[in-house]
């Protein structure tokens, strides 16, 4: 992989990692020379920070890293200090010092994985990445499960930073395309009028603003792999690779980021992928309505009333409103086959991130024990999420004078809960169902997170089904 290689050689240089209390210890064993750079450069071993100890002769003798004060907060945790470490060292080998414990190899290693990254796609100077470091692969590292994380996280960034000229529901298409061939999966698309034919017209609805002959009509693209006596996991993903709001129109500031509102759809994708490189035992589908939120003569309007393919009926109460639309037909198919689990992800409401800030997914999961599994694999991962509450009260919020449900709730307050209420309409009690809000969006670059997209909450929610599958 990238930036990594598998042994030392005469011009490797080594980089010793410390919390602030270990680094005290340390210091005081280290040459007077070494001390006095480190006190007079004023070098505090903060989680991150990088201080570069020259040899006698002006080279390259050290490298120290800061991993700061053990936390039991995530969001602090060793992986995102070795994410630091590419971004502030010279072009070179560099290799960490030690017996490390195998968690702390596949933080240092993963965390150097996700700091290398960069978008480059329309630089026309694309040797970023090439002037990064390299770093020696750890010893008791797992390589198999670094890889497989880092591209998957890889995959995701650059479907959502790519921009909607690039990627439109054929392009989605051929993604998931190319996925399916590389894991000997089946894989087959419903486009445009053929949806009316197949009964999915809510999202044909949404997406046939576009025209019906455009490259970027709608679709569903789906996805399945794995023994078919396997417990089934189905996994959907709202594609929705521009939101213009349709009729109900954004303003220009709401519009901006819209090329990321098929932040569901990437999340799926890299999710299924990290499934079926780990082989887990499961019969996957996957499921992508992938559509454009367009204006034009066809767009569907506000206060149409919609089918759906699970014979609910919905009132348009807003046309900005379309992930839900789009995602109630794929999740009533989904749902049909009494998965042993059904989980969605979408860039779904604004809600979610006025209640919980744009670095935290929003989880809906009615069904505790699973709640808790999947909150405790984001805490070890250092990929939280946070639970929110499906409050059945407020679904009378979404009731509608002229059809079974309206896809807005009559209250400004609460869309987080009133959006994730109207998509378990959709989905059977009996089925144990995960939803999840999420941003999809680094908004600010902080180590191993630059700006532009993300799949948030994913690498936790593939170490729940690790855990979950791998020993079944």
């Amino acid at each position: 992989m990238d930036n990594f290689t598998a042994r030392a050689n005469a011009k490797t240089t080594p980089i010793v990692a410390l919390t602030r209390s270990a680094y005290t210890g340390w210091l005081k064993a280290q040459p007077k020379a070494t001390q006095a750079w480190l006190k007079s450069t004023g070098y505090k071993a903060n989680a991150g920070n990088v201080a570069l100890l020259p040899g006698r002769d002006g080279s390259l003798m050290r490298v120290v890293l800061g991993l700061g004060k053990p936390s039991r907060d995530p969001s602090k945790a060793e992986l995102w200090s070795f994410a630091a470490l590419p971004g502030k060292l010279p072009k070179g080998r560099y290799q960490l010092e030690g017996d490390l414990d195998p968690q702390v190899a596949h933080d240092a290693a993963l965390g150097w994985a996700l700091g290398c990254y960069r978008y480059e796609r329309y630089l026309t100077r694309k040797d970023t990445s090439k002037n990064l470091p390299t770093l020696v692969w750890p010893a008791q590292v797992d390589r198999a499960a670094v890889t497989r994380e880092r591209n998957a996280t890889y995959l995701g960034r650059d479907l959502v930073t790519t921009p909607a000229a690039d990627l439109g529901p054929k392009e989605l298409a051929d993604q998931a395309e190319v996925l399916a061939e590389t894991h000997g999966a089946t894989f087959e698309t419903i486009v445009g009028l053929e949806l009316v034919t197949a009964n999915y017209p809510a999202i044909y609805a949404v997406g046939k603003g576009v025209g019906d002959t455009s490259p970027r009509a709608p679709r569903l693209l789906d996805l399945r792999w794995g023994d078919a006596d396997a417990p089934k996991l189905s996994l959907v993903g709202k594609g929705v690779v521009f939101d213009s709001g349709g009729l109900d129109l954004k303003n220009a500031s709401g519009m901006k980021f819209m090329k990321k509102d098929m932040g569901g759809a990437a999340s799926v994708l890299a999710l299924a992928q990290m499934v079926m490189d780990a082989q887990l035992p499961v019969r996957l589908r996957m499921l992508i309505p992938a559509v454009e939120n367009a204006i034009s003569a066809e767009a569907f309007r506000p206060l149409d009333v919609l089918e759906t393919r699970k014979g609910i009926t919905v009132e348009v109460g807003n046309t900005d409103a379309e992930g839900r639309l789009i995602l109630c037909d794929a999740l009533a198919e989904a749902d049909a086959e009494q998965p042993d689990l059904l989980i969605d992800f979408a860039t779904l409401t604004g809600a979610a991130r006025v209640a919980l800030g744009t670095e935290l997914p929003a989880l809906f999961c009615d069904d505790d024990e699973l709640a808790a599994q999947i909150l405790a694999a984001g805490v070890d991962t250092v990929d939280q999420l946070w639970r929110m509450p499906l409050y059945a009260s407020y679904r009378r919020h979404l009731d509608s004078r002229v059809a079974d449900i309206n896809n807005i709730a009559s209250v400004g307050e609460g869309g987080a809960i009133t959006a994730a209420l109207f998509l378990q309409e959709f989905v059977s009690r009996k089925t144990k169902w995960v939803h999840i809000d999420t941003m999809a969006y680094n908004a600010q670059t902080r180590p191993g997170r630059p700006a532009g997209g993300e799949i948030m909450g994913v690498r936790a929610m593939f170490e729940m089904l690790r855990r979950r599958y791998a020993s079944a």
